[in-house]
């Protein structure tokens, strides 16, 4: 059963419904959308991170330079935060 509640602004009256007074800034999508980003950005900061050298004496340029690393990483990162900011700036239907 809705409340409602009787609003009297000068001579007119009009009645509010609870439902119409509680106003989410997100919505279900919305925060499925920035999970999807959170994720998508974890994902890209693993990658980044690489793996453990098999000597750690020894300086690999293969390893630390690897297009993972420099190119697909930063670029999921990215790709994550446009995700986040389209989460945040969606409006609810």
């Amino acid at each position: 059963m809705k409340s409602t509640r009787q609003k009297e602004t000068g001579s007119q009256r009009t009645v509010v419904s609870k439902d119409a007074q509680t106003n989410h800034l997100f919505t279900k999508n919305n925060y499925k959308l920035m999970l999807i980003g959170l994720v998508i950005m974890a994902i890209g900061f693993f990658l980044m991170a690489g793996g453990k050298s098999p000597n750690p004496d020894v300086f690999n340029d293969s390893d630390v330079y690897s297009p993972m690393r420099i190119t697909i990483a930063p670029i999921l990162i990215v790709g994550g935060l446009v995700v986040q900011i389209f989460a945040i700036m969606k409006k609810p239907k």
